[in-house]
């Protein structure tokens, strides 16, 4: 008795603490739009049979909790978006789950991971100012130490400034961007002059040249990643955005060599040494293993590796020899960038078709691997019957099949040659009449001399 007694209120508090969770997180219906101006929402649109959707919930409550307990001011609500279609496309949701975070008028995308440190994370940088204030040195030593890549104006009003604002506010769902005075800064920067917009990051600094490097947006894009990264799928996608070739050494870090450090020492040093000649056009980093990267290019790379991506047109570069030294790395991504390497891959047809066929061949051998019954099933019961199909067509006879073909003759006829062949088969038949007698006349005659010879014998 007592048992049972606890087995109820434990399942009394699982259902209540469930309630309490799902409190975090609102359900969004058609009357979301008019309701929700006056706060900041993070929405997550989703249809009730994805299975990326299904994965999400238990996160996206997660997420909901956390923010609620941490006093945030956003508030985490989900929509179904097959339910309320129109909504959804009133957002610009193409697919799912998309996650939203709506301020106001404006409406940013979320593409990072889905994990509950990266969503609150975005959630807190794009809800609050776009521009972050610096007012100290600690607060300043603070931030740095707390990001790997710190974009700060320094200065007062200027046109500068406005531009910087604009583009903070663009590219906030990306990384965070702060304001400071040049007391603010550390005594070992010093500025050529002021207003500026500078980048701290790799352990150093670098200045916005307007002449040099272009619109303050494209240059921001290009800056906000590390001089060298720990690369894959994910970051690779977000590489993309930037423009640049992205040069990887492939290795294996469950089962390092030597060669693997060598490699993976000469693309950082390429990064760091030479980044006043490819930073402005090439990303730098290594990928643990090589799968992601054979999927890529369809073909085989080996461990350890280099390989160039240039992931705006799905093209690849590869040295024509093993790389041995600084020197040879240097000239191969030099040959790259002025375009004596030779490509391979590119988005044309034939790589159109190549790779739709590889992700069918893929998707099917998965499916094989996990799960060959499944696959059995999957795949050889459409064949089984389109075999029986083409076997009943190519074995099924045709009765009237040559009075058909004579009716399609006639029809194929005009009425002048169909008076013609009636001339033409009239004439046939009085040529053929008389033939027809003569023959049977002559076996009257037999017929009769028969009884004769019979009789005779």
């Amino acid at each position: 008795m007592a048992q049972a007694k606890a087995s109820l209120i434990c399942g009394v508090i699982a259902v209540l603490l469930h309630s309490a969770v799902l409190a975090f997180v609102e359900d969004l219906d058609d009357t979301f739009k008019d309701t929700r101006v006056n706060d900041v929402w993070l929405v997550d649109f989703y249809a009730p049979w994805c299975g990326y959707c299904k994965k999400l919930e238990p996160v996206w409550h997660d997420v909901g909790a956390e923010l609620r307990s941490s006093g945030s001011p956003v508030r985490v609500g989900k929509m179904d978006a097959t339910a309320y279609s129109g909504m959804a496309s009133e957002f610009g949701v193409r697919g799912y789950p998309t996650i939203k975070l709506l301020k106001g008028d404006l409406a940013y995308n979320y593409k990072g991971p889905r994990t509950k440190d990266d969503i609150i994370e975005f959630a807190n940088r794009v809800a609050g100012p776009a521009v972050r204030a610096l007012p100290s040195k600690p607060m300043f030593e603070h931030m740095m130490k707390r990001h790997d890549v710190l974009f700060v104006y320094v200065g007062g009003e200027s046109p500068l400034k406005e531009k910087y604002n604009d583009v903070a506010s663009e590219l906030i769902v990306y990384t965070y961007f702060f304001s400071a005075s040049e007391e603010v800064l550390p005594e070992s920067v010093t500025l050529p002059e002021l207003p500026a917009v500078v980048v701290f990051k790799d352990g150093a600094h670098f200045t916005y040249d307007e002449y040099e490097d272009g619109s303050l947006s494209s240059w921001v894009n290009r800056e906000r990643f590390q001089g060298y990264l720990q690369i894959d799928g994910f970051t690779l996608y977000e590489l993309g955005e930037t423009g640049k070739l992205v040069a990887i050494a492939v290795i294996d870090e469950k089962d390092p060599t030597e060669e693997s450090g060598r490699l993976k020492t000469m693309i950082q040093r390429v990064a760091k040494e030479y980044r006043e000649h490819f930073n402005r056009d090439f990303q730098f980093g290594h990928m643990d293993g090589n799968d992601y990267i054979n999927s890529l290019i369809m073909g085989e790379v080996t461990v350890p590796s280099v390989i160039i991506l240039n992931t705006s047109n799905e093209q690849y570069f590869l040295p024509s020899e093993p790389i041995e030294t600084m020197e040879q790395l240097v000239q191969f991504i030099t040959g790259v960038l002025n375009g004596s390497a030779q490509a391979y891959g590119g988005d044309g047809i034939v790589q159109r078709i190549k790779r739709v066929a590889f992700d069918a061949r893929s998707t099917i051998m998965s499916v094989f691997r996990s799960s060959p019954l499944l696959g059995c099933f999957l795949f050889g019961l459409p064949l089984g019957v389109i075999s029986l199909m083409c076997y009943g067509i190519c074995t099924a006879e045709s009765d009237d099949g040559s009075d058909d073909i004579d009716a399609l003759k006639r029809e194929g006829l005009t009425d002048e040659e169909e008076e013609e062949e009636e001339e033409e088969r009239q004439r046939v038949a009085e040529l053929e009449g008389p033939e027809e007698g003569d023959n049977e006349e002559e076996e009257a005659e037999v017929g009769e001399k028969n009884p004769e010879e019979k009789k005779t014998d």
